[in-house]
């Protein structure tokens, strides 16, 4: 058994990125004290036992759908999750109590960045889920103006029947922070009128399995700057891996 512990906490994860991730970075810088496993829970409830049952357990990654559940697990949470009200990282502290942060917000800013342009003022935030919720803290930090797309529509939000040629025009970035077209539901796309991108766009998709999703596609096919959730996933992890060892 190793003596340092990390792992990913999720549901339906056998496809995830971090295990192969963390498992390479291990070997490669020789950590040989160092392991990491999926917990693959079908309700956030078996979360305690997972603590319970791992008592080297130092670091976990935490992914669809437990970002904003877990939360009344923790003991603390950095200032940043807190204001997020999402956690994607959490520390078992030397103490043994557990503090939940957010290394996604981080990974989508540094993965934006380099493509902005000064048109690029607002955009829209497909999806209201935890990882919608660091997009829109990043958006933020990035001083760009935001609009969150919905499937009912609520209070400060649009919903998809909602987006037309006016929508596109005044929302230069779009980012889809749903699970639609995630490997294996490769023809899945979220249900906008793709036919108003243009190359003044960017579209941005958090999903890294397709390399290429329907949505990133039909949005290239316009003209738009495309970019999927890999180089994202890299720098959280990346955050991650520092927040573990702090």
């Amino acid at each position: 058994m190793s003596r340092r512990q990390f792992g990913l906490l999720g549901k339906n994860i056998s496809y995830s990125f971090s295990k192969k991730y963390f498992s390479d970075k291990f070997v490669l810088g020789n950590l040989i004290d160092c392991s990491y496993e999926n917990f693959d829970l079908q309700s956030i409830e078996e979360f305690s036992s997972v603590i319970n049952n791992n008592p080297n357990l130092k670091g976990l990654n935490v992914t669809i759908p437990y970002k904003e559940s877990v939360i009344l697990y923790l003991d603390k949470l950095s200032k940043n999750a807190s204001l997020i009200g999402a956690v994607n990282v959490i520390r078992v502290t030397k103490k043994g109590t557990l503090k939940g942060y957010n290394s996604d917000y981080y990974g989508f800013m540094k993965s934006l960045e380099p493509l902005l342009q000064p048109h690029h003022k607002k955009a829209l935030i497909l999806g209201t889920g935890g990882a919608a919720k660091a997009i829109s803290f990043a958006l933020d930090q990035l001083k760009i103006l935001y609009t969150f797309v919905t499937r009912e529509e609520k209070e400060g939000m649009i919903d998809y029947n909602r987006i037309n040629a006016t929508t596109f025009d005044n929302h230069q970035i779009i980012i889809n922070c749903t699970p639609l077209g995630t490997s294996p539901n490769i023809k899945e796309f979220p249900p906008i009128p793709y036919q108003f991108f243009t190359s003044k766009h960017i579209a941005f998709d958090l999903i890294y399995n397709p390399e290429e999703t329907q949505f990133l596609k039909k949005a290239k096919k316009k003209g738009a700057i495309t970019k999927n959730g890999y180089e994202m996933l890299v720098l959280q992890a990346e955050k991650a891996w520092n927040i573990w060892n702090k």
